[in-house]
């Protein structure tokens, strides 16, 4: 059986060995979401990120709020799904903590604006000790 997040995460452009989601908590469809994603601890990244003391670099922190942006983007109701769907800028990014094997991570994304192709996301990603990353960002996709 196929998950919801695994259905929607077929409408996004990266491979499983780039998602930083495992599971979708709640959705809004087009609006909002809240999911998950665990720090194993043998992602490739942290081989070198920082090699004896591994940390999530914050900017795949935000990445994992694009992509959760983009599940709430790919499943609105109203409006069709955007081909060729980017993360094409990034805004009032703040780093406030880290990430570290074993944590367990919240993301939440929630939809500020839409015109055509181009979605403004806010978002933010929680760790065990709260915040630790928030920034806007901006997807964008070819409206079929």
């Amino acid at each position: 059986m196929i998950s919801e997040l695994q259905t929607a995460l077929r409408a996004l452009p990266h491979g499983p060995a780039f998602r930083f989601l495992d599971e979708l908590k709640s959705l809004v469809p087009g609006r909002e979401a809240v999911a998950s994603y665990q720090v194993r601890g043998d992602e490739d990244f942290l081989k070198g990120h920082f090699p004896g003391e591994p940390m999530m670099p914050g900017v795949i922190l935000i990445e994992a709020i694009a992509q959760l942006g983009g599940v709430v983007i790919q499943s609105d109701p109203e409006n069709a799904p955007l081909a060729d769907l980017r993360l094409t800028g990034v805004r009032g990014a703040k780093i406030l903590g880290a990430a570290v094997p074993g944590d367990s991570l919240e993301i939440r994304a929630k939809v500020e604006g839409r015109l055509g192709g181009l979605v403004q996301i806010e978002g933010e990603v929680r760790g065990p000790d709260g915040v630790l990353a928030t920034a806007k960002v901006t997807l964008s996709g070819t409206l079929v």
